[in-house]
């Protein structure tokens, strides 16, 4: 069981830096809701979702391939480096100029063609042109780092960037206006300049992070030798672009509801309703927390491992304590959400605006388990070279995801795009468990597994719906349930601390 004591090792590593960055970036959340009206918070919420979109097709599935290729080509690493960085920063260098040249058209498309807030728009299309190029460059860099079992390096930088991007947050939203209204030394030139409740400033400490950390990466960047194997690339080309129509999937499952909601509701609430939507979101980012801490450790580490025998069935006891994670979590979020949503109160006055969309919480956090749960099953389709059958359940999933938000969001506004969430990945984890089992078969215990999912979403509704949020009876449920757990999982985990 040393590998399980090395997995959990590295996947502890990038957990703490993750769960710290994202909890930074958290603390980020009730200063945005305070500062911006939800109106303001949903144009933030929407510049972010198109930049995820673009993020996917920048790094062009070669994360994923970079990991393989080492694992196949043990003796081309240097090439297989070189070819996933050099594909990566050819295409972010054409995004560049593109956005660059392009960026008054982009602006009056985002503004819907009003001139009051155009020269802003412009502002903030070519801030985001720059942090996507110089975090598009960064993606195999970093790669590289967790290759080579550098976590803690990884996680120095990692650290580095979400504090440069909440530092300098706070210069921008508190302390300069805090210097402003006290008449501090330089008050006057501060407020010569300085534009109260501008969002452009998130974007520009945004950037000014993102420089930060490709300055940390420049020993890894120098690693890198301009030599293109055409053959070697062709291969990885093949491989790498299902992932990439996958990963691109994905992110339109993730943000396209926040993008259709903007267009599909009347202007006078869009962007209110974007905005509430995109706070209730964050207090989901617990869950995706540690399905990235998870995902940085478990990608290098399945792929490295697949070569020995009893490979299954340690991916199958992965999953297995992973769910029951998971299912804990997501009852612990619920169960304490009476005082997360403190989280994004926004103003005193305005509270009841932002706490209008709890009741989208529920569905975002289950959702989010089915997606941590389809992301560790579909190791399968990676390991066996595979990658069209992510594109297909993918697309499967972008359809619905499309779908169903042109026809629920219109009715139902953000609860609609809640719903149409949580659906689409329970559909791409049940495909994907099925494909698995044909072209791969793992033995998971499904049965044990689904008692856990199960469990969860029946406390889940007691505590949220039938004992309104009571903080007491839903901890109190958490507990029975972990005490339940671990009568069950008792000599499982015995044997394998044992070990």
């Amino acid at each position: 069981m040393s590998v399980i004591k090395k997995f959990l090792g590295q996947t502890a590593v990038y957990g703490l830096s993750t769960v710290f960055s994202r909890l930074f970036n958290f603390i980020l959340t009730p200063i945005y809701t305070k500062v911006y009206a939800a109106g303001t918070y949903g144009i933030f919420t929407k510049l972010y979702s198109y930049a995820s979109l673009i993020n996917a097709v920048l790094a062009f599935g070669m994360e994923s391939t970079y990991f393989r290729y080492l694992n196949k080509h043990e003796d081309k690493k240097q090439e297989v480096y070189n070819n996933s960085f050099i594909c990566i920063a050819f295409i972010s260098m054409l995004f560049l100029i593109t956005g660059c040249v392009f960026s008054d058209t982009i602006a009056g498309w985002l503004n819907n063609g009003e001139r009051a807030q155009y020269a802003d728009y412009r502002q903030y299309i070519r801030f985001f042109v720059w942090i996507l190029f110089v975090d598009a460059i960064c993606v195999i860099p970093f790669a590289r780092l967790r290759a080579e079992e550098k976590a803690f390096k990884y996680s120095v930088i990692k650290f580095s960037n979400i504090g440069s991007f909440v530092g300098f947050n706070l210069v921008f939203l508190l302390l300069i206006p805090f210097a402003i209204r006290q008449e501090w030394p330089l008050s006057t030139w501060l407020s010569s300049w300085y534009r109260p409740q501008w969002v452009g400033y998130v974007f520009i400490s945004n950037l000014i992070a993102s420089i930060v950390t490709f300055l940390l990466l420049l020993p890894e960047f120098l690693k890198i030798r301009l030599k293109f194997d055409s053959a070697l690339f062709f291969k990885m080309f093949h491989y790498s672009w299902p992932i990439l129509v996958a990963n691109l999937s994905f992110i339109v499952n993730e943000n396209l509801d926040k993008i259709v909601l903007s267009e599909l509701l009347p202007k006078s609430i869009a962007d209110t309703d974007v905005g509430i939507y995109g706070a209730v979101c964050k207090i989901a980012i617990f869950i995706s927390i540690f399905i990235t801490a998870f995902r940085l450790g478990a990608e290098p580490f399945f792929f490295s491992y697949a070569k020995n025998e009893n490979a299954r069935k340690i991916y199958a006891l992965i999953l297995h304590y992973f769910v029951i994670a998971l299912a804990l979590l997501f009852l612990a979020l619920i169960a304490n959400i009476e005082l997360l949503k403190y989280f994004i109160s926004g103003k005193s006055g305005n509270r009841g605006e932002y706490w209008a969309g709890l009741p989208a919480v529920p569905y975002l956090l289950f959702g989010y388990v089915c997606l941590g749960i389809y992301m560790n099953l579909s190791i399968w389709y990676r390991l066996s070279d595979q990658t069209r059958f992510g594109l297909y359940i993918s697309l499967i999933g972008a359809v619905i995801t499309v779908t169903l938000n042109f026809v629920l969001i219109p009715r139902y506004s953000y609860m609609g795009s809640a719903w149409v969430s949580m659906f689409t990945y329970a559909v791409m984890m049940v495909i994907s468990y099925i494909l698995g089992q044909k072209y791969y078969p793992i033995p998971y215990n499904l049965k044990r597994i689904l008692i856990y999912l199960l469990t969860s979403v029946i406390l889940v509704v007691l505590s949220f719906w039938v004992f309104h949020r009571n903080i007491y009876i839903g901890n109190a449920l958490l507990l029975l349930f972990f005490a339940a757990i671990v009568g069950v999982e008792k000599k499982e985990l015995k044997a394998l601390l044992k070990k």
